[in-house]
């Protein structure tokens, strides 16, 4: 781990420095606690923080709305540049960004616990917020002497923040809120401008502006985007951005389509959808490649006459994944049925730029058209009718082999559909 890039006040390096940690799902009853000691700081203090949680997110804007002296750790990339507090920060010589890099192998450890390891070694004291003892922060600081806890009673004795007097939002709150919401106030200051509890005042947010789910998707489409070498004189041209056009329950048709269309030296043309996920889960064709969704995607490719790659990211942040993975659409149900790792598309960098031969170097792919003249009914929805079915053939012996051939459908999505049945 080295610093490779440092933005603001040097000077900073040179103070006494507190860092504050925290378990990464703080209950957001307990946002009190952690607040009022952001609230006991001075200017002759010095605290250094990540970003990289919602609760350190958050008290870095506490941080920074206070005026208080802060040196915030990023990895890899600075990539807040619109951040109006931390602007004002810099100008008045309050912040110092130090954007790290991890030099060794990934078999050292994940990175974030080598980050704290690393960042620990530069300050003198630490103050934890709440600890998930069952979580990565716990075991990196036990047995350290400079470490103060503010919160080391149980979760179950600790008093709740309540909301002791319910009132409506006034369109007038709902104008300090989203003043104050995008001008990167933080949760805390909106809390003491309005009176309202933590929890209130993220429900009304998440209630007024877009879904953070949606927000998220965007943020990953942005990071994607980065990666691709698109400049003026450039080989690789951006034809199409879908992007996230809802509104409510409604979206265009669009909607449905890949991100991004490329074209490479005006003649390879592909395409590219982005998902990313906070974690890897179990059943991905549930979850994010489900049959109606890759049924569109192969519809197409068949129209457009252009391969479709998903870029999933995994972990981290959706502006820093920790693994990123580039799957070619026809390889997909090889790696839902298992037939393929999905290790075998995992990219070596989540920083390092794309290259054209990642996308372009599969020449074969295979339409909707031609799958279906050899399995008729591939990337139709099950029906319950057809789940009874199988399930009873199953039970009666039939292998695998014969229901691909009874249900006009792929080995693979013969042997997906009966692991997700429980058989």
């Amino acid at each position: 781990m080295r610093i490779i890039k440092s933005i603001g006040n040097q000077q900073l390096l040179e103070r006494e420095k507190t860092l504050f940690l925290c378990s990464k799902r703080m209950p957001i009853e307990l946002y009190g606690r952690v607040f009022q000691w952001v609230d006991s700081l001075s200017l002759r203090d010095c605290v250094v923080c990540f970003n990289s949680t919602e609760m350190e997110e958050e008290v870095l804007k506490a941080l920074v709305v206070n005026k208080v002296p802060t040196i915030l750790v990023v990895m890899n990339q600075f990539r807040d540049v619109h951040n109006i507090q931390i602007e004002r920060a810099l100008q008045e010589k309050r912040i110092l960004i130090l954007v790290l890099k991890r030099d060794e192998p990934k078999g050292k450890g994940l990175t974030p616990r080598v980050r704290n390891e690393y960042v620990l070694s530069m300050v003198q004291h630490v103050i934890c917020g709440y600890v998930n003892k069952n979580g990565s922060v716990f075991p990196l600081l036990a047995g350290r002497r400079n470490v103060e806890y503010l919160m080391d009673e149980p979760l179950t004795l600790m008093a709740a923040e309540k909301d002791n007097h319910w009132q409506r939002w006034t369109v007038g709150d709902d104008k300090v809120l989203l003043r104050m919401f995008y001008e990167d106030m933080g949760i805390h200051a909106i809390k003491k401008q309005l009176r309202r509890t933590y929890l209130s005042v993220r429900q009304r947010i998440l209630s007024i502006t877009l879904p953070e789910e949606v927000l998220k998707g965007r943020e990953f489409e942005d990071y994607v985007l980065e990666l691709f070498d698109i400049r003026e004189d450039g080989d690789l041209v951006l034809k199409e951005w879908q992007g996230d056009k809802t509104l409510g329950d409604v979206c265009p048709e669009s909607n449905r389509y890949p991100d991004f269309v490329f074209c490479h030296q005006q003649s390879h043309w592909f395409a590219v959808e982005c998902k990313w996920r906070e974690r890897l889960t179990t059943d991905l064709e549930k979850d994010m490649l489900t049959v109606d969704k890759l049924a569109i995607y192969h519809q197409f490719a068949d129209e457009r006459r252009m391969p479709v790659f998903i870029v999933l990211g995994i972990g981290g942040e959706p502006c820093q994944p920790e693994q990123l993975y580039i799957i070619p659409l026809q390889e997909i149900p090889a790696v839902l049925d298992s037939s393929k790792s999905l290790k075998d598309f995992l990219r070596s960098s989540t920083e390092s730029q794309f290259k054209a031969d990642e996308f372009l170097s599969f020449n074969k792919t295979y339409t909707l058209k031609e799958i279906r003249s050899k399995y008729p009914n591939a990337y139709c929805a099950w029906t319950k009718e057809d789940d009874d079915r199988l399930v009873a053939l199953y039970k009666q012996g039939k292998s695998i082999k014969e229901l691909a051939i009874i249900f006009q459908r792929k080995h693979g999505a013969i042997t997906s559909r009966l692991r997700k049945l429980g058989m």
